[in-house]
């Protein structure tokens, strides 16, 4: 099965740097195919840039408005 799990984030970096490991953690060890996606909506925080670097495995989908 496919599964992709969506996260939404808003000027939220801090919150994906404690929380995005674990969830990054828990798709590798599924026995399903998972994707973890962040859906940025127009953040003004460096949380686009932070996850480019840091978290090179995630699609990262940012919102045009």
């Amino acid at each position: 099965m496919k599964v992709n799990i969506a996260v939404l984030n808003y000027n939220g970096r801090a919150l994906l740097e404690e929380c995005l490991p674990s969830i990054i953690k828990a798709s590798k060890i599924s026995n399903n195919d998972v994707t973890v996606t962040v859906i940025d909506n127009c953040s003004t925080d460096d949380s686009v840039n932070f996850l480019k670097e840091k978290f090179k495995d995630v699609v990262i989908y940012e919102a045009p408005e």
